[in-house]
């Protein structure tokens, strides 16, 4: 994956400052849903309608194309994906797990969504890249197979589940004693509101209407807490901005809209 972004930056003035998330987890909306599953199925059907666009760069999917370089190489220059076993929770259409793939990971990307799994394995026929996908829920996962991964990925997702404590839970469930889990999500506060929603929504036309759900935005302070409670301690945080002036995203010292953070399970 072409290193298109630079790695750090200084916070952008927060007028700059917009939300560019999508939901990478989905569920098939012609399955019944078991009562035990952590998904929102009013929160499926927005992103489900899209799965068939997920590898259009110019689609509702362009800001996540274009972010992807960015937190890859975050990633991978915080633990170095060559020769690591990863698995991407909620990968949807893959591209996350491909990019890491690609550093040479041995990745695995699950989620609910058949359609999005499908469009995922076609992509790898026109990629050669290897990447195992399943259909199956974190939490089911976690049970069958703890502490078998390196590292863990859930990114722009958190937001649109029902409980992030429990998709949280599955994460240092996942991991192995002493390995890395990587969650991004969207601070919430007024700032995050005027940019995720009204900014990147209705005003720059980012991310199409009724993305997001301001009431399921989560503090750091509260993504913490929650990461504690599962067994998992902070490394770092780290924000994520967008000038749209230069059209340019970067990473930086500002979380109070997009930030991701970097957890490890205790040894």
């Amino acid at each position: 994956m072409p290193a298109a972004y630079p790695t750090s930056a200084e916070p952008l003035p927060w007028l700059y400052n917009l939300s560019i998330t999508y939901s990478l987890v989905s569920i098939d909306m012609n399955a019944p849903l078991q009562q035990s599953t952590n998904a929102d199925p009013a929160e499926v059907q927005k992103f489900s309608d899209l799965a068939h666009r997920w590898w259009d760069p110019n689609s509702e999917f362009k800001p996540l194309h274009e972010i992807n370089p960015l937190r890859t190489r975050w990633i991978d220059q915080t633990i170095g994906l060559a020769g690591k076993k990863i698995i991407d929770i909620g990968c949807g259409g893959g591209l996350l797990s491909e990019a890491m793939a690609t550093q040479g990971a041995d990745v695995t990307g699950i989620d609910l969504s058949d359609k999005a799994l499908g469009v995922a394995k076609l992509h790898l026929l026109e990629s050669g890249v290897k990447v195992d996908y399943r259909h199956i829920a974190a939490e089911t996962m976690a049970a069958e197979h703890p502490g078998s991964f390196d590292a863990v990925t859930c990114l722009e997702m958190l937001e649109h589940v029902p409980d992030p404590q429990q998709t949280i839970d599955a994460c240092a469930k996942l991991v192995k004693a002493g390995g890395d889990v990587f969650l991004s999500t969207l601070n919430r506060n007024p700032k995050a509101y005027l940019f995720a929603i009204i900014g990147a929504e209705y005003v720059l036309n980012m991310l199409p209407k009724g993305t997001h759900d301001y009431a399921k935005f989560i503090k750091p302070a509260e993504l913490i807490r929650m990461a504690r409670h599962a067994g998992l301690d902070l490394v770092s945080m780290m924000g994520m901005s967008y000038n749209p002036l230069t059209k340019v995203y970067s990473l930086g010292n500002d979380t109070s809209v997009n930030y991701m953070v970097h957890l490890r399970r205790s040894a």
